[in-house]
């Protein structure tokens, strides 16, 4: 039941109270018949004033009336006439004098406790919504809190990030003279017709240590490079086919017998880019193929331009693939995936071959191949035509965040 209709409810039983309370009064009187007929006008007025509590004041007001007429009717002579003198408009005044009086009180009270409770409920609310306040306050500066640290947790990591940078590069530079140094010198002794095999062999030994430190140097110095935004690059119209040609020539120094692949008439295409750093991502990308391909299998290198507007250059080895804990950070510093993974040796070329193919606008990624092998796949903008503008010679390229 509705609120609404529960008040109606409750203000029609007061009413009915009125009603019939007097009425059972009179009817218990009139078969007692006790006691002295004048007094039991105070038992009406103790009914009136208990309705008048309990029911308020117009309820109080009928039962008056009512008993007024029944007690005139009933108990004052001459009886069962409604006759009125002065002692019965004394009784009438006392009836709803006392229905007045006490209504009112009771009526002010109950409007008081009801204004309690409204109030009650608006300081629950009050107090409800200060301690949302409250709570969410105290949210709100443990986040900030926690932001703070994080920031001053970032700041310490990009400066020890800088830092970290800084010193490969300075120990990358340092490393070159020293290196070189060794490097000429046993190289030119080898040289030497005169000499003993057991230090021909040791010299041998230092001189392939010293190539392989003087790779690493210059892979730090080129990440180096790549992240500090200090990368330059020559660009100009390169046909693919000369650069295949002169990355497959260098292959056979390491590799002798690795066959590459590749159809000339489709890789006589011209792309714009540096030339030392176009043979550079094709050596890492050919020396990754390299290592993951079994003994006799051929590197396949595929050149497509279709757009006019991007060459695409896969290179494809017959390899078991790139393992799937490792795809997700193929392309970062360092990712090696063991002993026979591509990425291997210093793991740097990978991310070294990003930074330099993002620093021509292109892009590179590793595509899946369901009948096994590796496939890295990257894009290079096709040259212009003879005819067309001529490309800029020297160009700085900031790839910090290709790079990372």
């Amino acid at each position: 039941m509705s609120a609404p209709a529960g008040s109606q409810w409750r203000e029609l039983a007061g009413y009915a109270a009125a009603l019939l309370g007097p009425a059972a009064m009179t009817a218990i009187l009139q078969l007692v018949g006790a006691g002295q007929q004048r007094d039991y006008v105070f038992l009406y007025i103790g009914l009136v004033a208990v309705i008048a509590v309990l029911r308020g004041l117009l309820p109080a007001l009928l039962a008056a009336a009512v008993s007024f007429v029944l007690v005139d009717y009933f108990f004052v002579p001459p009886l069962h006439t409604l006759r009125i003198d002065g002692s019965d408009l004394v009784n009438l005044a006392v009836f709803f004098g006392t229905a007045g009086v006490v209504g009112t009180l009771t009526s002010n009270r109950r409007h008081a406790f009801l204004q309690s409770q409204n109030l009650a409920r608006q300081l629950q609310q009050v107090n409800a919504e200060l301690t949302r306040l409250n709570r969410e306050q105290a949210e709100a500066a443990q986040s900030a809190i926690r932001l703070s640290r994080a920031e001053q947790q970032v700041q310490v990591l990009q400066q020890l990030d800088r830092d970290r940078r800084d010193l490969l590069a300075n120990v990358s530079h340092d490393l070159r003279t020293p290196i070189g140094t060794i490097l000429t010198d046993s190289t030119n002794m080898l040289r030497t017709q005169q000499m003993n095999a057991s230090v021909r062999n040791r010299l041998e030994a230092i001189t392939t240590e010293a190539r392989r430190l003087n790779r690493l140097v210059t892979d730090m110095l080129d990440m180096a490079r790549i992240e500090g935004g200090a990368l330059q690059l020559t660009l100009e119209p390169v046909q693919v086919h000369d650069a295949i040609t002169a990355a497959a020539e260098r292959m056979k120094n390491s590799s002798p017998e690795r066959p590459i692949h590749w159809d000339e008439s489709k890789a006589r295409v011209s792309v714009l880019a540096d030339w030392n750093r176009l043979g550079e991502i094709f050596d890492n990308l050919l020396a990754n193929a390299d290592h993951a391909a079994p003994p006799g299998t051929a590197i396949v290198i595929q050149v497509e331009a279709a757009d006019h507007e991007f060459v695409t250059i896969r290179v494809v080895d017959a390899g078991p693939g790139i393992p799937p804990e490792l795809r997700d950070r193929l392309f970062t510093r360092f990712a090696k995936g063991g002993k026979d993974a591509q990425g291997g040796g210093t793991g740097l070329g990978l991310a070294i071959t990003k930074g330099l193919v993002e620093a021509h606008a292109g892009s590179i990624a590793l595509e899946d191949r369901p009948e096994g092998g590796a496939s890295f796949r990257f894009t290079l903008p096709e040259a212009e035509s003879p005819s067309g503008a001529r490309p800029p010679k020297d160009v700085d390229v900031d790839v910090r965040q290709q790079a990372n």
